[in-house]
């Protein structure tokens, strides 16, 4: 195996464990959890979650530093997610009423992750 093939394995270990962590904190915070990594033709959502009446779309990134971590959220990825997040609520139009929010979970090592509730508004 490659020096590059480890560094993307470790890469996704550590996206993985990143995004265990935000559902967990989001499970504490009282979000039921719809779904995770959910991939559709028009793009991949890290986590669905409800709460309330609210049901958020949520980004994972996951970086060594903050500022790397905040530097890696662009439009390019809201484009991404209300594309997919469409798809979802196509598929499960129970959701259909809820009012829909796109979050981002920033996290680092050694701290908890942080939520920027409604990541995109202007």
């Amino acid at each position: 195996m490659t020096t590059a093939d480890n560094r993307r394995q470790r890469s996704e270990s550590y996206g993985r464990f990143a995004e265990a962590l935000c559902r967990t904190l989001l499970r504490l915070r009282g979000y039921r959890i719809l779904a995770t990594r959910l991939r559709t033709p028009l793009g991949e959502i890290d986590i669905v979650a409800r709460r309330g009446d609210t049901l958020a779309v949520i980004e994972v990134k996951a970086r060594q530093d903050w500022q790397a971590a905040t530097e890696a959220v662009g439009a390019r990825q809201l484009g991404r997610l209300s594309r997919a997040a469409h798809v979802f609520l196509a598929a499960n139009p129970q959701y259909a009423g809820l009012s829909l929010r796109f979050d981002v979970m920033l996290v680092t090592p050694f701290a908890w992750p942080r939520h920027l509730r409604d990541a995109w508004r202007l």
